[in-house]
């Protein structure tokens, strides 16, 4: 199938503009549909107008849409309006402390919101692959019953088995999501369900840490562009729990979008894959600091909470394992290092 329209929601977001771009610059006819909700979620630090303006008037095949994907109509009317040859779903409510304040927000966005897509989509072609971008917080706190060793910088997995990270065959069950990660395990059940179901062609990749120069990052979401602006302003960063050891493993955004092109390519139907930096990419809260330091030549402000985050995980990495075996032409282009450089050189020159 020639593919050459795309429709990608949360278009002014991290991985969704970064979907724009690629596809965009490849050729395609590509529309993104978002209402800068992200501003009402977070005030004026999450306001990706900036972003969405910078792809209008970069890509003459941009087009784009302000419509709430929680409105059944108007999405079914756009499937049908555009009749895409693929959809990207990057679209949600992203934040553990905000959906516990905001819980219909919350899981209308992420739950149903992913459900009016589906069906919408399905009513117009059950053909179209439909890729949703998930998280890792579907496998709530059970990481966190792992046998861990704390060492001087981090903590780590002691298991041989999980020396590559949390692979997909990990539950899901019996611990704690947050209100956010029940809503998106909503979400990412419900699009491998049209995949096995209907036989559509859905894959849910459930990310780590997924961050990039093009993030608006916040105190209550996007941990790693947030520490590096906090940075570069000098500002106080606030370490919650865990001795600032927990770990996380980023990938670039433009890493993410490599690996949805290669699902493009050649689709499957309700697959899952944990899409993160994998080890060699992995950071505890203590080493960014010393890794943007480097970079920036400042000193990291920080203070300390004994409190962690509810349903926080210690040490997450994701074992790359499945989705290099199903995709061997896919691999992580973008080390740490680079990421840092990348997202200390944009806010560098967004605060000017």
């Amino acid at each position: 199938m020639v593919m050459n329209k795309l429709l990608v929601t949360g278009s002014g977001g991290l991985i969704g503009s970064e979907v724009v771009s690629f596809f965009s610059e490849r050729g395609w006819q590509v529309h993104g549909v978002d209402n800068n909700m992200r501003q009402d979620f977070f005030g004026a630090g999450g306001d990706t107008t900036w972003n969405i303006e910078r792809l209008k008037n970069t890509f003459s095949n941009y087009e784009h849409s302000s419509i709430d994907i929680r409105n059944r109509p108007d999405v079914l009317d756009l499937i049908y309006k555009i009749q895409p040859d693929a959809i990207v779903h990057t679209a949600a409510q992203p934040s553990h402390d905000l959906a516990a304040s905001r819980p219909f927000d919350d899981f209308d966005v992420n739950a149903v919101g992913t459900l009016n897509l589906l069906e919408a989509l399905r009513q117009f072609s059950t053909n179209v692959p439909f890729v949703h971008m998930s998280t890792n917080k579907v496998y709530g706190d059970a990481p966190n019953n792992l046998n861990l060793i704390e060492k001087d910088s981090r903590w780590d997995y002691v298991d041989v088995e999980y020396a590559n990270g949390i692979p997909e065959s990990f539950t899901i069950d019996q611990s704690k999501h947050s209100v956010f990660g029940a809503s998106k395990v909503a979400a990412d059940v419900m699009v491998q369900e049209y995949g096995r179901y209907f036989g559509m062609p859905t894959c849910c990749l459930r990310g780590g840490c997924l961050t990039g120069p093009n993030h608006s990052g916040v105190e209550l979401h996007g941990f790693l562009s947030y520490l590096i602006k906090c940075n570069l302003q000098e500002k106080e960063y606030t370490i919650f729990g865990y001795k600032g050891k927990q770990v996380r493993d980023n990938i670039h955004s433009y890493d993410v979008v490599r690996f949805i092109e290669e699902f493009l390519k050649s689709p499957r139907s309700g697959e899952v894959y944990n899409l993160g930096g994998g080890r060699e990419n992995s950071v505890s809260i203590l080493e960014a600091f010393d890794l943007i330091a480097e970079i920036s030549g400042k000193p990291m402000k920080y203070k300390y909470s004994d409190q962690n985050r509810l349903g926080d995980h210690i040490c997450y990495i994701s074992d790359l394992s499945k989705m290099k075996s199903h995709y061997p032409d896919w691999d992580i282009t973008k080390d740490l290092k680079t990421t840092f450089q990348e997202i200390h050189d944009s806010w560098v020159d967004r605060l000017k």
